[in-house]
């Protein structure tokens, strides 16, 4: 069995749905599950039931999804804080070679989506993983007014006043499947 690795933060719930989209889409692959977990809020506000990720889970993964809203054009405080802790992971190479995916939220139109797409690519790069995006084949991504871009998922929601689109949960959906079908050509 394949595991494909999606951790998350999410500050109104958007982002969280999102994850949920991408994970449906890794398990529509043969022999592929997702694990969903999420990173401690630096806020004290996570009122969120999902389990925090363990550092460990990065070398078990055979490919890693992550995502958070965007914080004035950047990731997260909460998922940078996490990653800025993967040291040991980066020297140990525990992501070297696998397959890895960013998706956003932002709470405005021109919230900086693209921006905090490409912060969360940064650290996986340095850890060796295979970037992955969403190419124009992905023919939502023309159809869409909101959100989804060819570096990841990405969704509008005005502090969730707006939910994801159809075409919006397509390209999640459709991600999750490409991430899980890269994972699965590079394993075999």
């Amino acid at each position: 069995m394949m595991n494909v690795l999606i951790i998350y933060y999410s500050t109104n719930g958007s982002t969280k749905k999102m994850a949920r989209l991408i994970a449906r889409g890794v398990e529509m692959v043969d022999d592929a599950s997702s694990v969903i977990r999420t990173v401690n809020d630096l806020s004290g506000n996570n009122k969120d039931s999902d389990v925090i990720v363990d550092k460990s889970e990065l070398n078990q993964c055979d490919a890693i999804i992550i995502g958070s809203p965007t914080h004035f054009g950047n990731m997260s405080g909460s998922m940078k804080a996490f990653l800025d802790t993967t040291t040991a992971e980066w020297f140990n190479g525990a992501l070297i070679g696998k397959p890895a995916g960013v998706f956003t939220s932002t709470s405005s139109m021109h919230g900086g989506q693209e921006s905090t797409l490409l912060s969360m690519m940064l650290p996986l790069l340095h850890h060796g993983a295979i970037i992955t995006g969403i190419p124009y084949s992905e023919k939502k991504l023309n159809n869409t007014k909101s959100g989804g871009t060819p570096y990841g998922p990405s969704h509008v929601s005005f502090n969730s006043e707006i939910e994801i689109t159809d075409d919006e949960k397509e390209i999640c959906i459709n991600f999750g499947k490409r991430i899980a079908s890269l994972a699965k050509k590079l394993k075999s």
